[in-house]
């Protein structure tokens, strides 16, 4: 009996111990993580072409796959039905974004960059000033970032939104009625801001400086940036190496971005010749900015409801 009830002891171990050992070795062999980017054409498409950030990510096991798109608000459909877990936008459609309840979490962004968008006149035109726009036909692409623009720009020069006749255009419309002379200003940014200048000879009538930041932002899901706070710290930082590559090789970084857009590089040299260059990780004090922006479209009735875009930041941001 006893030899019996010892040899049942070593076979149900012996089983137990065949059960687990496939087990640990499935362990070992646990999945790498993963790290979907959405990118426009821009920076993120010319950090994909370097490599370096495959590198960084090796030791972490971490293994990349890069979707493109065409705009930021696309890329936040993809995120908000779980397709990618990082990209880049402009600063409203996050917003838009975050009403309509995807689970975004901002995580990094650019230093401001306020001379990249402007209000253009035509050549020749009698509008020297902002407050000579007061009754004239504006064109700019509704909910986007020179949207607020306009509405501070007014503001600071003591115009009301409703003096000025809004004609809502996306740039390739509002390019053709700027030609045709049928708008007499047009908000924009770049590089449509510089296509303009450079071969329409459109003068800017006001920048952006000392009135709004023009921010760029990185962004992922609350879920992806909670867990991977690690991937994130590498992400940014590599962007910001492409910055400041870009600030220090001006013409280089023109020519690879002349080459992504399609732009004659001289066009593509007023870009890069007056942005600002950085990417940091996200603050409170940056979605203070994007907070403004959101009451300002939820009073003009862009957004359904008001938000606190604080909701839309990972925990522990400073």
């Amino acid at each position: 009996m006893t030899l019996h009830s010892s040899k049942r002891r070593q076979l149900v171990q012996g089983a137990a111990a065949a059960i687990a050992l496939p087990s640990l070795a499935a362990l070992a062999q646990a999945p790498a993580r993963q790290l979907r980017i959405g990118h426009q054409k821009g920076v993120l498409s010319l950090l994909k072409g370097r490599g370096t950030l495959e590198k960084r990510l090796a030791p972490l096991k971490v293994s990349l796959k890069w979707t493109e798109f065409t705009a930021g608000p696309v890329q936040l459909e993809a995120l908000n039905v779980g397709s990618i877990d990082f990209g880049d936008v402009g600063e409203a459609p996050p917003i838009f974004a975050q009403a309509a309840g995807a689970p975004l979490a901002y995580v990094a962004a650019t230093v401001p960059r306020p001379q990249s968008e402007a209000v253009l006149v035509p050549k020749g035109s009698a509008i020297r000033s902002v407050a000579d726009l007061k009754g004239k036909k504006v064109a700019l692409n509704k909910g986007s970032n020179v949207h607020y623009f306009l509405v501070k720009l007014l503001e600071k020069h003591g115009l009301g939104y409703g003096d000025v006749n809004l004609a809502f255009l996306p740039p390739s419309d509002a390019r053709a009625a700027f030609e045709k002379g049928s708008i007499d200003a047009w908000v924009i940014w770049d590089p449509f801001l510089a296509a303009a200048e450079k071969t329409l000879e459109a003068k800017v009538l006001a920048d952006a400086t000392d009135v709004v930041g023009n921010r760029a932002y990185y962004f992922s899901s609350l879920g992806y940036a909670e867990k991977n706070a690690d991937v994130i710290r590498i992400l940014t930082e590599e962007i910001d190496r492409v910055d400041q590559w870009g600030q220090t090789n001006k013409s280089a970084f023109a020519a690879e971005l002349s080459q992504l857009w399609g732009i004659p590089q001289p066009v593509v040299d007023v870009v890069v010749g007056r942005a600002n260059y950085g990417t940091r990780p996200i603050t409170k004090a940056v979605l203070a900015e994007q907070q403004k922006i959101a009451d300002t479209f939820f009073s003009l009735g862009l957004i359904p409801k008001k938000i606190n875009v604080l909701d839309a930041a990972a925990a522990g941001i400073a």
